[in-house]
């Protein structure tokens, strides 16, 4: 999942990316169409996705992330419902998402919010393996280092590009 630098705008609808931070509020990016704003803290609050996290049974939290992944795993599996649903059929789909979550501390506005979110991303294609980001990311550093090899001959070093 890439939502690292992500962010919710608290008063703004849709997800955001951070493009800069400034001392009195964010410039972020709405995802969607790409258009850059000022959030000022007097107005807004925010919250990078990285740092929410679902309740569980066992007093801990689990990642947004990790329940990304579950819903973008299953998603061909468990029909995802409507937001809309009654909060029954809610907390049912959630459960095959994430069986040990605490259904007494998670609200069905969260499990709205997360599915919105999850749709949202997913429509926007942030939901695609990080793993794979940072492995083009290691290959394009070990390319690198491999077009600037040093060979030495006769004593000297040589710069050799390829």
């Amino acid at each position: 999942m890439k939502i690292k630098g992500l962010v919710a705008v608290s008063g703004l609808p849709g997800l955001f990316k951070m493009v800069a931070n400034r001392n009195n509020g964010l410039i972020v990016e709405d995802l969607a169409n790409g258009k850059r704003r000022f959030a000022s803290v007097r107005q807004h609050q925010f919250t990078p996705l990285e740092s929410i996290g679902i309740y569980t049974n066992d007093g801990e939290t689990s990642e947004l992330k990790i329940v990304f992944q579950s819903m973008l795993d299953k998603l061909e599996s468990v029909p995802m419902p409507a937001v809309t649903e009654t909060g029954d059929k809610l907390h049912t789909y959630f459960a095959q998402i994430l069986p040990d979550y605490d259904r007494d501390r998670v609200n069905t506005g969260d499990i709205k919010k997360a599915i919105k979110w999850f749709l949202h991303l997913h429509e926007l294609g942030f939901t695609t393996m990080e793993e794979d980001e940072e492995t083009e990311e290691d290959e394009t550093e070990e390319t690198a280092a491999d077009e600037a090899e040093v060979v030495e001959t006769e004593g000297d070093a040589e710069k050799v590009e390829e």
